[in-house]
Order: structure tokens, then sequence, then C-alpha cells
């Protein structure tokens, strides 16, 4: 298997239970992990992190990112960066079906980024279903945030601190709690 043939995948949400998309999955999340060891466990200039996550992301970040490590990564190979994007610190992504991130977008302190779910019953316990993540421009996540499978959020909104988001999230809104609802709108 492939990165190409698993990402087509994934984008039918389709379950994640054969034998060969687990070993890949587990080749990935070693690969990953090599990666963010290297980037985690020591200082480096912020061209050296962004050159560390060109690796981990399998394409040239932005120079405009900017990421202050640690950052923890499932998959790796499907995060999608815009321009002026800022990550901070211990953020983690289950990113094997993919996290886009748009332009102008501030992440928060321990925010995570979950894509797969497990199935609810027992017996389906093992198996994980997937769907993206999407944000648009200008998001900003507040620290200890959670953002859940298949959610996208709408340009210019906001997520408060330690909110868990289980639905999509409108533009111009600000939503917050366990379940996020919404608080209030943003007017221009």
């Amino acid at each position: 298997m492939t990165i190409e043939d698993f990402k087509t995948y994934v984008k039918t949400r389709k379950p994640l239970d054969t034998e060969e998309i687990h070993r890949f999955m587990d080749d990935m999340s070693n690969e990953a992990r090599r990666i963010t060891f290297r980037l985690n466990t020591a200082y480096h200039t912020p061209d050296e992190v962004r050159g560390l996550l060109s690796k981990l992301f399998g394409y040239e970040v932005p120079q405009s990112l900017r990421v202050f490590p640690p950052l923890y990564a499932d998959f790796g190979k499907n995060i999608t960066v815009g321009e002026n994007v800022f990550i901070n610190a211990c953020c983690h992504f289950q990113d094997h079906v993919g996290v886009t991130i748009g332009d102008g977008c501030q992440i928060g302190h321990n925010v995570v980024f979950a894509t797969l779910n497990h199935g609810l019953s027992p017996e389906k316990r093992k198996t994980t279903y997937p769907a993206p993540i999407v944000l648009g421009k200008n998001v900003w996540i507040g620290s200890n945030a959670t953002i859940l499978q298949g959610v996208t959020i709408g340009d210019n909104a906001v997520v408060a601190a330690g909110a868990v988001v289980t639905k999509d999230v409108a533009a111009n809104t600000v939503v917050g709690g366990v379940p996020a609802k919404i608080m209030k709108h943003i007017t221009k």
C-alpha cells in the first residue's frame, strides 16, 4: 500500500479493518515517531523546525508556519497547513484521514485533532472509522480543545479553551463547552 492508496481509501470513510491497512498505519506511525522524537528532544531554530515538519508532512511547509514543539503526530503525512499558521506546544495530530488547517489559523497549547473513532459495540471496538478535520481561514482554537473526526470549522470561528468539538462549527461563531455549542456570533 502506498500513501496515495491509503489517502484515497480513507476518503471513502470505510472502516479501517484489514491487516494490510493496520500494517501500513503502524509503519507510518513508526516513521512519524522517528521524526517527532528528533523534533521534540532538542532545541531547533524555526527553520530547522520547518525542515523537520516538511519531512513529517511530506511536503515543503510554508516559510510563514510557526510551531512551538513538542508536536505529536500519529501518521504525519496527512496534515496540510496554510500560510501564517501558528501551532503552540504539545498539540496532538491523529491525522490518518487528514487535518487541514487554513491560512491564518492559531492553535493553542495541547489541542488534539482526532480523525479516527472506534466502533461502539464491543465486537466492533477494534475497528476504526475515518473522517477528516478541516479548519477554514483565521480559525482560533483555544488551549486544551479537542476536535473530533469529521468536523469542519468555518472561517473566523473561535473554539474556546477546553471545548470538545463534535459537530461542524459555522463561520464567524464562538463555540465552547463539552460538547461545544454556539456561545456567540462574531460581528465585523
